[in-house]
């Protein structure tokens, strides 16, 4: 089984709730006392995963020239199983609610994405195996722990997983400048897929003609389109809101 180094707070923490098993060893600036540092040592605890107080420097040494906040952790990964998009589906006990990537090769962005999509409550971020970012150590810094919490689903095929999700009554709706109906006029389903192109290519083909429905973000200054994770909160942030208009993000609703 190969291991690798994961830090921050939000890595670290969340990979504590969410997969507790696969942590082996956690190395703690010993000069941090603060909230942050109570917290991460109050999940290892519950977990009966021992904090190791070490120099910063070390830290420095281990991971050099990343900003790891002054933890980090060893993780094991032999026996974390890469999600698969069935396995996803049929664990929900809710509409799905999914971001689709077609063509993110940038890992900051794909990063982002994830973090996204966790904010908003989405179930999974799919993407296809080849022409997208991977889970690099950049992606999984930028996704600021979501990554451990937020399923990514890599598929072979992507228009035959949009033909699936369609055959499962979920709604795909395809992000494109050129679409007529704008985000904020436009209605859909409660079960949604929301497929976005990366910035500047938009979808290809195959991807366009597997939505059920393509709509725009109405952009009011010079620029003629947004990066994709900016767009992704946008989209995702107003489909939540209309799941449950007054309450928590997180919280189950009805759509408006």
């Amino acid at each position: 089984m190969s291991s690798r180094l994961i830090h921050g707070f939000h890595a670290v923490i969340a990979r504590l709730r969410h997969d507790p098993g696969a942590v082996k060893e956690i190395l703690l600036d010993a000069g941090r006392h603060d909230q942050r540092a109570r917290q991460l040592e109050q999940h290892a605890r519950l977990q009966e995963i021992k904090v190791h107080p070490v120099e910063g420097a070390r830290l420095d040494q281990m991971l050099p020239g990343m900003r790891h906040q002054g933890v980090v952790a060893r993780v094991v990964e032999g026996n974390r199983k890469a999600p698969r998009l069935d396995d996803v589906l049929d664990t929900l006990e809710e509409p799905a609610f999914l971001l689709v990537l077609d063509g993110v090769t940038d890992p900051r962005n794909l990063g982002a994405c994830l973090r996204v999509a966790d904010g908003a409550g989405a179930h999974a971020v799919i993407a296809p195996k080849d022409r997208s970012a991977g889970l690099t150590d950049t992606a999984l810094k930028a996704a600021s722990g979501a990554a451990e919490s937020t399923p990514f689903v890599t598929v072979t095929n992507l228009a035959r997983a949009l033909r699936e999700l369609r055959e499962r009554d979920i709604h795909v709706i395809g992000t494109s400048g050129e679409a007529e109906q704008s985000i904020y006029a436009a209605s859909w389903p409660r079960a949604t897929a929301w497929v976005f192109g990366a910035e500047g290519k938009g979808m290809r083909r195959l991807t366009r003609e597997g939505c059920n429905q393509l709509v725009r973000i109405p952009l009011a200054g010079s620029v003629e389109s947004l990066n994709v994770s900016v767009a992704a909160g946008i989209c995702l942030f107003e489909a939540r809101r209309r799941m449950n208009p007054a309450g928590h993000p997180r919280d189950a609703g009805v759509m408006a």
